[in-house]
């Protein structure tokens, strides 16, 4: 049986997307759920393997027929033993996906970390393309970093790195322990903007968050934020120009360390908010970083929307 087809999963904090590619790596079929993490390790694996399954359903391809599947995940992981070690947004630890799906796949499986893999895609094929080295930066459930030198995905002798999410400003936080510095993940993650949405909802700076969300900070996606500063609220478009400063200041320190040639940020609350996140990061980036490496670096957008991470996944677990 020829095996001509690649599958790329993309599992999320808040949802899980598996695509099935042709050999020009387009997009023959998918299946999409959420994520469901608090559900567990047992049961995600579960649901990953029966996503897999209802996208090779909806692109008619056999498993036999598949030549390689890469996902990418939320959190540190080990890519040479398939093992995900950490993922604080799932709560799931010392995940062994590799060997899961290693037993269900008849071809080459590759597990990497969910922003690597989009940022992968985007230097291969999207924003990054024709740079010889790129940052990608993904706020969503947390935020995520990745970084592609002339091709390869940049990362330690056993496990990813670029955790940028975990970058510690100054500040404190409510969460953690007394006096504990906030990290960036604190200040620029969905959770975090989305709970500060609620506080001005409750203040009534915000009415459009509360009639829609309440005080459900589960149901605050990047539309309705959107949605909020279409309306004139102020507050909430403050909350997010503060949350992309905070971000651009995370960023210098990572464009000071590797001097990239394009800086691509991507994610739901990029692609809903494009300008604020373009004008917050660049404009901080410029004010704090050295003006001898800025000058060099250009920002942008990632273009490979959804499908970044599928994709990367796929692409890389082919070209591993």
């Amino acid at each position: 049986m020829a095996k001509k087809y690649s599958i790329g999963v993309d599992l999320g904090g808040t949802k899980t997307l598996v695509a099935v590619f042709n050999e020009k790596l387009a997009v023959v079929g998918s299946a999409r759920v959420p994520t469901e993490g608090r559900r567990g390790a047992k049961e995600g694996l579960k649901r990953i393997w029966a996503t897999v399954q209802d996208a090779l359903k909806d692109a008619d391809v056999r498993p036999g027929e598949i030549r390689a599947l890469g996902i990418g995940c939320p959190g540190v992981v080990d890519s040479t033993e398939g093992v995900l070690r950490e993922a604080s947004n799932l709560g799931w630890k010392k995940v062994r996906i590799g060997d899961y799906l290693s037993r269900r796949i008849d071809g080459k499986v590759c597990v990497l970390n969910d922003v690597d893999a989009g940022t992968y895609a985007e230097y291969h094929m999207g924003a990054g393309k024709g740079s010889r080295s790129m940052l990608g930066v993904f706020p969503g459930t947390g935020v995520g970093g990745g970084f592609v030198y002339d091709g390869e995905i940049l990362r330690g002798k056993a496990v990813s790195c670029m955790e940028i999410g975990g970058l510690r400003m100054l500040g404190s936080t409510l969460e953690g322990k007394s006096n504990e510095p906030v990290t960036l993940e604190g200040l620029c993650g969905r959770l975090a903007i989305a709970s500060a949405c609620v506080v001005e909802a409750m203040r009534g700076n915000a009415p459009t968050i509360l009639e829609n969300a309440g005080q459900d900070i589960s149901r605050i996606k990047s539309g309705l934020i959107k949605k909020s500063i279409e309306a004139r609220e102020r507050s909430v478009l403050n909350i997010m120009k503060r949350s992309a400063h905070y971000l651009g200041i995370g960023v210098t320190g990572a464009v000071e360390l590797l001097a990239p040639d394009v800086v691509v940020l991507g994610g739901g609350l990029v692609e809903k908010m494009p300008d604020i996140y373009l004008d917050g990061v660049s404009s901080a980036v410029s004010r704090y970083g050295s003006k001898a490496i800025v000058r060099d670096v250009r920002f942008a957008v990632a273009e490979m929307g959804d499908l970044a991470v599928a994709s990367g996944a796929a692409a890389y677990a082919l070209s591993d």
